[in-house]
């Protein structure tokens, strides 16, 4: 039986492959737990997912619980939602994560709502910390941050008043931390209740098509923004990242102006990466951006306008004109790499 204080994850996975988001989950809530003095307890289904789960105690779970049916092979919204909902009524676990997947993103929902506690979308940090609300005193907390008011803000949302509290996190914003020594691997395994209402909808075909870009991966990123004024100077952009061996990425107003594909996109509505140098060339650094990139090793930021808060989170900035000083750069780059 579960503990109060307990951090549940969901694991989704897709053909016995996981998404890593899940498992970026496991080692932020093996933080959360310990904050609480908890445990990390995986929850996934599927059919022959052991081998999945078992992956969840590189990164810090204690316990594990799976469905494993032919029925659950592929997802599917109702018996998915209704087996995790049925899990936590009857448990009550303190914090349940999941990733702001498409699959993440219908399942959250249900569960919050079957189990009628509060849920935050796309959290760019977790804490635990007793808070103070109204006069009341409350213990252990989760603080659901995330930026609000079209990123004008910082909101620091809390559920007081439910026994569990839920979120959903983007893949990438958590960081992938393998123990040194795995825990022992402790898997409890749930007989599969079919339900009427899970043949409601039915699988008849899927298609799926790989993402061909993987900015999550790169080492180098360089990424434009808006401030290069047309697509044809976002070709500089292009330019200085093939020079560099690098990958192409854009900002939110990038992509809206066409610049760049959205599945380049870099912040809050985009990806998150963590590459050892990223180049924003005139981005501003709205904070949705910088919540995608500021954990990046090196941060070399270009734009005209010095009062930039692109500069705040930079390890280098230059004050100048993109178009003027990228050329600079590709010839210095084209000079050095021979």
């Amino acid at each position: 039986m579960a503990h109060s204080n307990d951090v549940w994850v969901f694991i989704e996975q897709r053909d016995g492959e996981a998404a890593e988001v899940g498992y970026e989950l496991v080692s932020k809530g093996r933080k959360l737990a310990d904050a609480m003095g908890g445990a990390v307890r995986v929850v996934a289904m599927g059919e022959g997912i052991e081998p999945v789960v078992r992956e969840a105690f590189r990164y810090g779970a204690d316990e594990a619980t799976i469905v494993d049916h032919p029925a659950l092979k592929h997802y599917r919204t109702e018996p998915y939602s209704r087996l995790f909902a049925k899990l936590v009524n009857e448990r009550k676990p303190r914090v349940v994560l999941f990733g702001a997947t498409v699959i993440g993103r219908d399942l959250a929902p249900r569960v919050a709502s079957n189990v009628r506690c509060g849920l935050t979308a796309d959290c760019t940090d977790l804490q635990i910390q007793d808070v103070k609300y109204l006069g009341k005193e409350y213990e252990r907390l989760l603080l659901q941050i995330r930026p609000a008011f079209g990123g004008n803000i910082i909101a620091t949302i809390i559920t007081p008043e439910t026994e569990t509290q839920m979120a959903t996190v983007r893949e990438g914003v958590m960081e992938l931390s393998p123990l040194e020594t795995p825990n022992e691997a402790k898997i409890e395994k749930i007989e599969y209740e079919p339900d009427p209402i899970d043949e409601v909808v039915k699988i008849i075909e899927r298609r799926r098509e790989p993402s061909k870009v993987n900015l999550k991966g790169a080492q180098i990123i360089v990424a434009g923004g808006y401030g290069l004024g047309t697509k044809a100077n976002f070709n500089l952009v292009r330019e200085l990242a093939s020079v560099l061996g690098g990958e192409v990425a854009g900002s939110r107003a990038a992509v809206d102006a066409g610049f760049v594909p959205p599945e380049r996109q870099v912040g809050q509505t985009g990806v998150t990466v963590r590459p050892k140098l990223y180049i924003a060339v005139g981005i501003s650094g709205a904070i949705q951006h910088r919540a995608g990139m500021q954990d990046a090793n090196k941060i070399v930021a270009i734009n005209s306008d010095p009062e930039a808060p692109i500069f705040e989170v930079a390890h280098y900035g230059i004050v100048g004109d993109a178009t003027e000083v990228i050329p600079r750069l590709i010839e210095t780059y084209k000079h050095k790499l021979k």
